[in-house]
């Protein structure tokens, strides 16, 4: 890092950062968010020559006039030193501290460094940390040690963390705010530290149960997890110590499960749900629909579970968008409205339960959640969309509220198009079967990026007949009516249930729910993977599996579509092993009806 020239920032690339958001090629930190981050260091360390657009400039200027800045190397308990940025205020008086774990990445705690700058303009200390293994060699970023995925060792930390900043800044209060990994490591603190210090947490992007969200329905997420170890900075051998190279390794060939699902459950906050109840810790939590990394049902289980003042932000997209250009570097001049509401939130948070702001935070709902795909969008040059009416929100006292009821459709046998209906009445006897094994086009969406692109106007859309029939099953109603422009208000986590035979031991099945519209496009609403072991051959068994949760408004004249599967890039397949294709049958049968029930609002 230090034999690279300094970066030139120009408004050009803060306009893509929040145009374009912050993941780039592959699962890398844009190259703009890590530009603008160097730059402003450089900036702040008295580097001469380093040219900022005047926005840039002028927050140097102003935290360099009230803050002192140092990058110290805290020493934990077992000697560990983990690599700092520190952002003192001058003044005499007691402000309340920001402490950051850095979210997990190569660049440890530097791609939000605009964020640190802004929190200290609103009257805060500022002490951000790469947690134990994370960062490229040789970067000043970087911290020593392994990665301890949110476990003991990161708790432990966060507490050393707390008194250094104790020591060395001498806070009126003290508050963590987290992105992605930081996020979880923030609750995990708060609910850990010996001496109950924490006074606020912010979890951004976060999880609810690490265990589930990583391996649920008996499906293994095998991209989050082979991108999360990809995104360390460094090989596994070098990032993770013996015992966490074991799991990962049996975690990605699907070996000793219960052993995986044990560490990450000890890695999950809704563990530790009673700890921050009785600690009374003001907990805001963020999370996004098709989120590809932390799915938001465990979330949503978290929140409920919360007795303390808390808040649930529910966004359009996946992983760190919303939340991203805020963090890394959004000036005035936002490309669309609503683009900085992420931040500005979670921010007041912070300012009404750290600094004793009286803003409007004791009368906020505790869920805001948006709906998805609500904004209005005009064509710019280059094929993409820009949102010109933000998505809209809705409010809720708490997610119990969100679903007021629910409508069943039942599944069919094959029409005269060879797909079969959703209708309001049961049907029986009848069986569908498809081969079993192949990639088709019906897929949950590329991890991170398709999520990001929806967030920023440009959901991905789907050509509904080409869907390969004979590698999947699609069931659809007609077009439906409604009341004005909606004809059904999806609020909630869809139930799918089937009775399901396979010619092998087991079986996976993707459900995918789809809004067709009147030209045959369909967007993506929800999905969710079921895997079925130990199945005997050619017998049906009945499953039943909950959808990830959605608000979404299907438009009078469409038609909602289920589809069923057996793979998607982002997931485990049951016949991984297996030299050809087989064959999974699903039935309708007494008593086990197959049906798709929609929750409504």
């Amino acid at each position: 890092m230090t034999s690279d020239p300094t970066p030139l920032v120009t408004e050009a690339t803060l306009t893509d950062i929040a145009t374009n958001g912050i993941w780039g090629p592959g699962h890398s930190v844009s190259r703009s968010v890590v530009d603008v981050s160097r730059a402003l260091l450089a900036s702040l360390q008295g580097e001469e020559g380093v040219e900022l657009p005047s926005e840039l400039s002028e927050l140097v200027a102003e935290v360099q006039r009230i803050a002192t800045i140092t990058l110290p190397r805290i020493t934990t308990y077992d000697g560990v030193r983990l690599s700092a940025f520190r952002i003192q205020l001058k003044d005499d008086a007691p402000h309340p501290v920001v402490i950051v774990p850095a979210g997990w990445n190569p660049f440890g705690w530097l791609p939000f460094l605009y964020a640190y700058l802004r929190l200290a303009q609103r009257g805060y200390h500022v002490l951000a940390y790469s947690p134990r293994g994370i960062g490229i060699e040789g970067w000043p970023s970087t911290s020593e040690g392994f990665v301890d995925v949110a476990g003991p060792n990161d708790w432990a930390d966060g507490s050393y963390v707390i008194d250094y900043a104790q020591q060395s800044l001498r806070p009126g209060r003290i508050g963590f705010l987290g992105e992605s990994y930081g996020s979880g490591i923030s609750q995990l603190v708060a609910a850990h530290d010996p001496a109950g210090r924490v006074d606020a947490v912010v979890a951004l992007s976060t999880w609810g149960n690490l265990a589930g969200s990583l391996y649920n329905n008996g499906t293994r997420h095998l991209e989050a997890v082979q991108a999360l170890i990809d995104f360390t900075g460094g090989p596994l051998e070098s990032k993770f110590d013996e015992r966490a190279q074991q799991l990962l390794k049996d975690f990605l060939s699907g070996r000793n499960l219960d052993e995986v699902v044990e560490w990450g459950t000890e890695r999950s906050p809704a563990t530790y749900v009673d700890q921050t109840n009785a600690r009374g810790i003001p907990t805001f939590i963020s999370n996004t629909w098709h989120e590809t990394l932390f799915p938001v049902n465990p979330v949503l289980d978290l929140f409920e579970r919360l007795t303390v003042p808390k808040r649930l932000n529910l966004w359009i997209g996946d992983h760190g968008a919303p939340e991203g250009p805020g963090l890394a570097g959004l000036v005035p001049g936002v490309p669309f409205p609503g683009l900085a509401e992420p931040t500005r939130e979670a921010y007041a948070w912070l300012d009404h339960h750290l600094l004793g702001i009286d803003n409007d935070v004791p009368n906020w709902p505790a869920v805001n959640s948006q709906s998805m795909f609500t904004y209005s969008t005009v064509a710019i040059p280059g094929g993409t969309n820009l949102i010109t009416v933000p998505a809209r929100r809705e409010t809720y006292a708490s997610w119990h509220e969100v679903t007021t009821g629910s409508e069943a459709w039942y599944l069919t046998g094959a029409g005269d198009t060879g797909d079969g209906s959703l209708t309001d009445k049961p049907a029986l006897g009848w069986s569908r079967d498809f081969e079993a094994g192949a990639l088709t086009s019906s897929v949950a969406g590329e991890l991170l990026k398709a999520g990001q692109r929806e967030w920023f106007g440009n959901p991905s859309t789907y050509k509904f007949a080409e869907f390969e029939r004979d590698q999947l099953l699609v069931w659809s109603t007609g077009p439906l009516t409604g009341s004005g422009e909606v004809a059904r208000r999806i609020r909630g986590a869809a139930t799918v249930r089937l009775t399901v035979r396979s010619s092998v031991d087991a079986a996976t099945l993707v459900a995918y729910l789809y809004d067709v519209a009147p030209d045959a496009t369909a967007r993506l609403i929800t999905h969710e993977p079921y895997t079925a072991a130990d199945l005997t051959p050619e017998v049906d068994t009945n499953l039943v599996w909950l959808l990830q949760a959605v608000s979404y408004d299907l438009p009078v004249g469409h038609r909602l579509a289920l589809v069923i599967n057996s793979r998607d890039p982002l997931y485990s397949y049951a016949g991984s092993d297996l030299p050809a294709l087989t064959t999974t049958t699903v039935s309708s049968v007494s008593e086990n009806e197959a049906l798709l029930r929609l929750p409504l609002g």
